[in-house]
């Protein structure tokens, strides 16, 4: 009929199936199925259809009350059960033309949800009927039926108002599942599996929400993609596939939107108890049918079977779509742990035995879903499972399925990508003991692949597939450290690194989450660190630890049992008993079996033990011979010696029996028949043997063992049999390959032997097969391993156990980084490797492993080819980008890593200076020394142009020579030529640099303030290290990393204080060593490069008291002092100069900086040097003198040192001279800013003078101001010139004189105690010890020259501040009074002028305790000059003074002996002379204290007591009786005679002396006689002046030779003559002794004062006058 006709029809009737939803539904679809029936062949099905039609046209509108018990909402009960019944007849199978409008019907129904009830088995309602109907037409093998029915059976599982349940969910699944097996169409095959995809989404999401009406995301054909589905090859198809499903799903093809879970309280895991609910529990049956369905294996009928194999395929990829889309639920409920534990990993053992590629595609990606969101339930089975699908392959390098290889690795990558996964594998695996090593087994298997086929091996790898994984190998590894770097970063919160260009290889990439999903998460894992589960780095240490070492003591075991057992026992792995031991060997795995039976058969004491207690521990009971056996042997493999093979089978025979003492009667027959046995196993299954043993001989051999009976022969027959069919494999037999050693790479990378949990290894590429056998043998293991621990799962959020990492992986990765990268051009292959390189050294970096991290940036370094620019490739230039992306991102943590760094960019730097044919540094740095090259090369060519001269220089040649990586000086030997080819490959290479600018370089530097404090300490550290070396080059010195060093300090100067400080400590031991290389250029660049630095840190302000200036300085202090170069030493005082002229205002400790410069510049041996820095302090001094005082109080110090030192230049007098002046204005200067230290305000109270500190602190400052000056000035006195030694005394007491009245009474004790008494401190020690001759008489009397012109300023000093100085008058009196006793005449007589002057400018405001104590003192000095005549006696006692003298020029007239005489003459002559001279300055300076004291009493006698009198008396009277000693040394005097008379000069007037002194004493007895009478009395004056009387008048009268002779002196010729002569030099005295004694027998006589003084020399008295007196 035609669509016209219909219209119309339409049109003109009533709307069929009345007004409701569902009856339009109906009403249209059966309306369809009428047109489309056969009348004859159909008419039941017209009848049924028109007669619901009928029904539910006619309905009533009220007839909602009955609509409710309908099936279908809104149509009455009776009208659905009528329209219901046609679409069940419509849908026979028998009727497909009119199926499919039905199925339309069905589909829009359920889509609309206008169906209801519940579909179960055994179920008789309509909806159960109806869904039985559509799975019947299934199997039609009508193409569009098909896909109709397959739309109905999703729209089933969609529609949230009728539930599928139990079986019929099962027939459901089936009936899709066998539309894909069994559909000749290729599109629908492809239908069917999208929408069992969707069926199983459906149910699956429901499962999680434990809900009907959820939201599911519509699968897509990429979802379920096979391969081996040729359909897919179809584009057409692929796309009508998508948009069924899409329409089957009503267009939700949407982006998965999980809504939040609603999860029912048994959803939570605890719902085992409870009971699960009707969703959950099919969920749960449908996913063990589909493990089910997974396990089906071909019949050995028909083992190619594609079908099943198809089935099989899809089964395991509903599988994976199932538990990639697993969510909480799966991972918190017991019993879907468990059904994947037994049944879906039972299933990946079963079909891990299959060679085709698809299954092995498939189940790698299961295990890699379960391993992803699963791995804290399946701790045990991924223990297992791993090295068996994944590892096994992995670590099959020489003859490995490509196919099965490429997919390994393509997991590993996608596993690698998720860094959570990678640490839970190594805390969970590597690091527990009873687990394999899988995180380093995957590094070690990745490694071995990258490195490719050893060299010399067999392999079926073709080179390109090789190749292949290579690259592969080498993604993952980068991968893997890439993974590893995003976790540290997350867990430590590294921020973002600093931007850069997304091409570079070397550049960090963003390192969170590679996927957008959540695949890498795992629901069990805690969401806070207070979970029980997570364990800390120290525990994880420890127990890494502790299988490390186990693993170590289980290797030696391998190799030597004993050891190994010892080296176990001392490290406490295993305990000492040999129970314990036992126990080891028997439960531990990795250990050789061979080992085991070598060590269980040993014969000493200890292992035979073991061997008892490991027997023991075994129990046969209930078990056959043979099967007990069997058993035994499963252990360990029995050793070849027959004693060790006889001790094992002994005990087991004893064991055996006591395990069923019933089946023999003694030991011997279970040891005989043990025997036996293996003869059997050895002869039945051994292909050496070729006369197998028959059942009769076996019989036949064990006769009469039993203690002489038979076994019986049905028991040997039975064990016969069994050991025939079934062969006894010892444990070593399978694991002949674990027990290999390791290959020549293993050795390189020191990798060990990894523990094995799977003791089946696939011999080649082709899967064996699972049987029975192994399967039940890994199940074993999974309960072992369940009974052994209780698998706790680990988790961590310790970046320390990064650290455990890379100690494990570090050597194999940089091993396979370092030797892809060399071997390999590949572009993808060298950027992985970079890339893991660079990841590797952040994460060693950051984690402090020094030695990983210099291992792994020294790699990128020497890869840079910078060393060996005629080799560069593009793989080098990116390694330098690399290097350029490590010190811009990973800078904080370098450390001395940064040298290599440097070292790059340096020769980089060095490299691209040559391209552009720039001159090189060393043209400018060293003095030219190849003109007669130059000339060579002129006269040659002079057609090169002027880049190819450029090239030619030494430098482009070193260069393209090249070196060694370490090398720091390029191959310079003139024996290895050049070639123009090596040329032009040098300049290509060096134009692949290009790629990388200058401003990249740059880049690092001006970050370098972005570092932390202890990174640019480093940093700095490093970039002078690698600055020294390229200065210190002899041929080509650079200055690249010293124009980096200035520019990284101007950029790092603003940093805090203590940062700087570091800095510049550094920096300044560097400067230092560079101002001293010899290389001038050099030093000078580098001082100048210093100043720029000083002048950009003097712009700072420096608050007090700090020291940053003077260290900052310190450098050309340091240079100043040590450097042999002239021009580096005037350019330092220049740039000092400078500096102190430009930023005088700021400078405030940098001042001693300064003056130590100028103080060194002072001592230079260069003039022009020396007045250079005269003059910057000259100007200093003048003009910015305040700048100097308000700084701390040791500036001013420094300024006075520098001067003084100035006084000592040996180039300049004046220089010398004007220093000393200008400390002169030093003192003006001070005195003019105020800087008095007088005591202020002594009254005033003490709270108001703490209240001002700052003025207290300005007074102690100033203070030491004085202190530094005049402590200067008192050095320069001790001068070896004459001339500035008594420069500087004047200046230094003119100064005291000038401003001394700024001063206070105790800052003048501190001036004497610090600085005038230590001038006078050596007189007065050469005054105590005159006895020691001086070494240097010059010096000492230069200095005692000094120290008197220093008393006499002194002295005048005093007088002026005598009020403020007075407490001083002693010490001053004394130090006056000491020159008294010089042995020089000049200062003795000087210092009794000043003494007299001293007394004369203050005894008239003396006390009487003071004129005492300088009247002592006096006293004390004169008593100590008598030592001088003492002396003279000594020294003339063994002289003989000759007759005659004669002069040395007759001394050639004598012989030998008679010169010899003449010598000792002269030098007793000389000895003479001296004596004469001291003897004469003698008497006159006592004289000349003679005529003190009567100056002292005439002038201030009113001053004087009586003490005082009496002191004077003293010392008169001792002078004139020391002059009655000195006249009484006759022989003495006899010698000077004649030694006078032969000299022809004065005698010494020793009578003058005696009768001066006496005069005097008379004159002062007299006087005070006189004057006061009453004092005279109490002095007892009379007495005195008639002892001196009586000791005059027999000196007298002895000389006229009056005096008895018996007690006498009686004089001889010649010298009688000579006291005859000089009588009348007494008559002076004489008169006035005569007079004195009238004065004192008559008091009243009244004698002229004047008359006492007179001396009449005229008058001549005779002898008889004194006799008539």
């Amino acid at each position: 009929m035609s669509s016209a006709g219909d219209a119309e029809a339409e049109a003109e009737a009533e709307p069929l199936g009345g007004a409701s939803p569902a009856g339009r539904v109906l009403g249209r679809a059966l309306d369809k199925v009428i047109k489309h029936s056969s009348w004859r062949k159909h008419s039941a099905l017209v009848a049924a259809s028109k007669s619901a039609l009928d029904l539910l046209s006619s309905a009533p509108d009220d007839s909602a009350v009955e609509a409710s018990v309908s099936p279908i909402p809104g149509v009455a009960a009776p009208a659905a059960d009528a329209a219901i019944r046609a679409l069940l007849i419509a849908l026979d199978p028998a009727s497909p033309k009119v199926a499919e409008p039905a199925l339309e019907c069905v589909a829009s129904l359920l889509s609309l949800r206008l169906l209801l009830g519940e579909i179960a088995a055994a179920d008789s309602s309509p909806v159960s009927k109806l869904f039985a109907a559509v799975l019947s037409c299934g199997g039609l093998g009508d193409e569009a039926i098909e896909l109709a029915a397959l739309r109905v059976l999703v729209a089933f599982a969609r529609c949230s108002v009728v539930s599928v349940s139990g079986e019929c969910l099962g027939q459901m699944v089936k009936a899709c599942y066998n539309l894909y097996l069994g559909s000749s169409n290729g599109g629908n095959q492809l239908c069917a599996k999208l929408a069992l995809a969707q069926v199983l989404a459906i149910v699956f999401a429901r499962v999680e929400a434990d809900a009907m009406d959820v939201r599911v995301r519509t699968v897509s054909a990429a979802d379920m993609m096979d391969l081996s589905d040729r359909s897919l090859n179809d584009s057409s198809v692929v796309q009508a596939a998508h948009a069924f499903i899409n329409e089957a799903m009503e267009g939700s093809d949407v982006p998965e939107e999980v809504p939040p879970l609603d999860v029912p309280a048994e959803a939570d895991g605890s719902g085992e108890d409870e009971g699960m609910s009707r969703i959950r529990e099919d969920g749960l049956t449908l996913f063990k049918n589909l493990c089910k369905l997974s396990m089906k294996f071909a019949t050995p009928d028909n083992p190619d079977d594609p079908v099943l194999l198809r089935g099989k395929v899809l089964s395991l990829e509903l599988l994976r779509m199932a538990v990639d889309n697993a969510g909480l639920f799966w991972k918190t409920n017991e019993m879907y742990l468990e059904a994947i534990k037994k049944h879906l990993f039972l299933s990946l053992l079963k079909n891990s035995a299959l060679s085709a590629m698809n299954v092995f595609q498939l189940l790698c990606s299961i295990f890699i879903g379960l391993l992803s969101r699963f791995r804290s339930g399946l701790k045990e089975e991924i223990g297992i499972f791993f090295p068996m699908l994944i590892l096994r392959v992995l670590e099959n390098v020489l003859q490995p399925s490509f196919l099965q290889k490429m997919t390994v690795l393509n997991f590993l990558e996608k596993i690698c990508k998720e860094p959570q996964v990678i640490i839970d594998i190594f805390v969970n695996y590597d690091c527990d003991v009873d687990a394999p090593n899988i995180f380093e087994r995957i590094v070690n298997g990745l490694v071995k692949t990258a490195l490719g086929v050893p060299a010399g091996s067999t392999t079926t790898l073709t080179v390109a597939q090789d190749q292949t994984f290579r690259i592969e190998s080498v993604k993952c590894l980068a991968i893997i450290i890439k993974s590893m770097c995003s976790w540290m970063d997350q867990q430590l919160r590294i921020g973002e690194f600093s931007p850069i260009s997304p091409e570079t290889p070397g550049s960090m990439d963003n390192h969170n989450n590679h996927n957008g999903d959540n695949s890498g998460i795992d629901y069990d894992m805690p969401s806070d660190s207070s979970s029980s589960d997570i364990s800390d780095s120290s525990s994880l240490e420890q127990r890494r630890a502790y299988k490390i070492e186990l693993q170590k003591g289980i290797a030696l075991f391998n190799r030597k049992p004993s050891k190994g057992i010892d080296f176990l026992v001392r490290s406490k792995k295993i305990g000492r008993s040999p129970e314990d031991v036992a126990s080891f060997l028997k439960n531990t795995a990795g250990l050789n079996a061979t080992m085991i039976g070598d060590y269980l058969g040993e014969r000493e004491d200890f292992p035979l033990k073991v061997m008892h207690a490991y027997v023991d521990a075994l129990n046969f009971e209930g078990m056959d011979f043979g099967e007990a056996i069997r058993f035994f042997l499963q252990g360990f493999r029995l050793p070849g010696e027959a004693q060790k093979i006889d001790r094992i089978m002994e005990k087991f025979a004893e064991r055996y029996c006591k395990c069923n003492p019933n089946d023999f009667t003694s030991a011997d027959t279970a040891y005989i028949l043990a025997y036996s046995v293996i003869l059997l196993n050895t002869d039945a299954h051994s292909a050496m043997v070729k006369d197998k043993m028959s059942k009769a001989d076996f019989m036949r051999n064990n006769r009469g063992i039993d203690n002489g009976k038979d076994v019986p022969e049905a028991y040997l027959s039975a064990l016969y049999d069994q050991i025939v069919n079934n062969e006894i494999k010892m444990s070593a037999d399978s694991s002949t390959a674990q027990i290999k050693q390791p290959n020549s790479i293993s050795k390189l990378l020191g990798l060990d032997n990894i523990i094995n949990f799977v003791n089946w290894r696939q011999a080649e590429d082709k899967a064996l097969g699972a049987n029975d056998l192994l399967i039940k043998h890994i199940q074993e293991k999974f309960k072992a391993k369940c009974r052994k621990s209780e698998s706790v799962f680990y988790f961590v959020s310790d970046a320390t156990i990064l650290r455990f990492m890379m100690e494990a992986c570090w050597a194999p990765m940089m091993a396979a980084f370092s030797v892809t990268l060399d071997q390999s051009d590949d572009k993808a292959s060298t950027s992985q490797c970079l890339k893991g390189l660079r990841f590797s050294v952040h994460i060693t970096s950051v984690m402090c492993m020094q030695t990983q991290r210099d291992a792994f940036l020294t790699s990128i370094a020497k890869f840079t080819s910078l060393h060996s620019a005629a080799d560069m490739k593009q793989k080098n230039v990116d390694a330098m980008k690399a290097i350029i992306s490590i010190a811009i991102e990973d800078g904080n943590y370098l450390q001395e890593a940064w040298e290599h760094v440097l070292t790059c960019l340096s020769r980089f730097e060095h490299l691209h200076l040559l391209g552009e044919g720039v001159p090189t540094d060393a043209s400018f740095l060293t003095v030219p020394s190849v003109e007669s090259e130059e000339r060579n090369q002129k006269s040659s060519s002079g057609l090169s142009s002027k880049r190819t001269n450029a090239f030619q220089n030494p430098a482009v040649m070193a260069a393209v020579r090249g070196g060694s990586y370490d090398s720091t000086l390029s191959k310079t030997s003139g024996s290895s030529l050049v070639t123009p080819e090596q040329i032009s490959n040098f300049i290509s290479n060096i134009n692949l640099l290009d790629q990388i600018g200058i401003v990249e370089l740059n880049h690092i530097f001006t970050h370098s303030q972005r570092l932390n404090s202890n990174a640019i300490v480093a940093f700095v550290k490093a970039l002078c290290k690698v600055s020294m070396t390229e200065l210190q080059s002899p041929t080509d010195p650079r200055i690249f990393c010293l124009t980096k060093i200035v520019e990284v300090a101007h950029y790092n100067v603003n940093r805090i204080r203590l940062v700087w400080s570091r800095i510049w400590k550094v920096l300044s031991d560097f400067f230092v060593s560079v101002g001293l290389l010899e290389n001038l250029s050099v030093a000078v660049f580098v001082m100048d490069s210093l100043r720029q630095l000083a002048m950009k840190f003097l712009e700072r302000v420096e608050l007090a008291n700090y020291n940053f200036q003077n260290e900052f300085l310190r450098p050309f202090v340091i240079v100043m002092q040590k450097s042999n170069a002239p021009e580096v030493r005037e350019l330092i005082v220049r740039c000092v100069s400078q500096m102190v002229l430009s930023r005088v205002n700021n400078i405030k400790s940098g001042w001693k900086g300064v003056f130590m410069v100028f103080t060194y510049a002072a001592a230079d041996d260069t003039k022009r040097i020396v007045l250079l820095a005269f003059e910057t302090m000259e100007k200093i001094v003048r003009d910015y003198f305040p700048y100097i005082t308000e700084t701390e109080n040791t500036t001013f110090a420094d300024c006075v040192n520098c001067l003084i030192a100035f006084t000592s230049s040996q180039y300049n007098s004046d220089a010398s001279l004007n220093a000393i002046a200008f400390l002169r204005f030093c003192a003006v200067k001070l005195a003019d800013e105020g800087s008095g230290c007088q005591e202020k305000c002594a009254d005033e109270p003490r709270n108001s003078v703490m209240s001002d500190g700052n003025a207290t602190v300005n007074k102690e400052d100033y203070i030491s101001f004085w202190i530094s000056l005049l402590a200067g000035l008192a050095k320069l006195t001790s001068d070896s010139r004459s001339t500035i030694r008594k420069s500087a005394v004047g200046v230094l007491f003119d100064i005291l004189k000038d401003h001394g009245q700024l001063f206070s009474q105790s800052f003048w004790t501190s001036i004497f105690e610090s600085i005038v008494y230590p001038l006078f401190s050596s007189e007065r020690s050469s005054s105590n010890d005159q006895t020691s001759t001086s070494d240097s008489p010059e010096d000492e009397f230069s200095n005692l020259e000094t120290q008197t012109l220093a008393m006499k300023y002194l002295v005048g000093l005093f007088i002026i501040f005598f009020e403020v100085m007075r407490p001083e008058l002693a010490r001053v009196a004394s130090i006056v009074t000491y020159f008294v006793r010089s042995p020089y005449k000049h200062s003795a007589s000087i210092g009794v002028s000043a003494l007299m002057r001293l007394i004369e400018g203050v005894g008239s405001e003396l006390s009487k305790e003071e004129w005492k104590e300088i009247l002592l003192h006096f006293k004390e000095s004169v008593a100590h000059t008598f030592i001088v005549f003492s002396k003279i006696v000594k020294m003339m006692q063994d002289i003989e003074i000759p007759d005659r003298f004669d002069s040395y020029s007759e001394a050639d007239q004598y012989s030998d002996h008679e010169t010899y005489g003449n010598e000792e003459e002269e030098a007793n002559m000389e000895t003479a002379s001296y004596a004469i001279v001291k003897l004469k300055n003698h008497m006159a300076l006592l004289l000349l204290v003679v005529q003190g004291i009567i100056k002292i009493y005439e002038e201030h006698r009113k001053y004087l007591s009586v003490d005082h009198i009496i002191i004077l008396l003293e010392m008169i009277s001792a002078i004139a009786t020391h002059a009655s000693e000195v006249t009484s040394e006759s022989s003495l005097m006899m010698k000077f005679h004649k030694a006078c008379s032969l000299l022809e000069v004065s005698e010494p007037a020793i009578v003058h002396f005696e009768n001066e002194s006496y005069q005097s004493y008379l004159k002062l007895l007299q006087a005070l006689f006189h004057d006061y009478p009453s004092m005279s009395e109490e002095m007892d004056i009379e007495s005195r002046i008639l002892r001196v009387c009586e000791k005059i008048l027999r000196i007298y009268l002895q000389c006229a030779r009056h005096e008895p002779s018996d007690g006498g002196v009686q004089f001889c010729d010649p010298f009688c003559r000579c006291y005859s002569n000089n009588l009348e030099e007494s008559t002076g005295y004489n008169y006035s002794l005569t007079s004195l004694i009238c004065l004192v027998h008559n008091p009243g006589a009244q004698v002229p004062y004047n008359q006492l003084r007179y001396e009449g020399k005229g008058d001549r008295f005779c002898p008889h006058s004194f006799q008539e007196i």
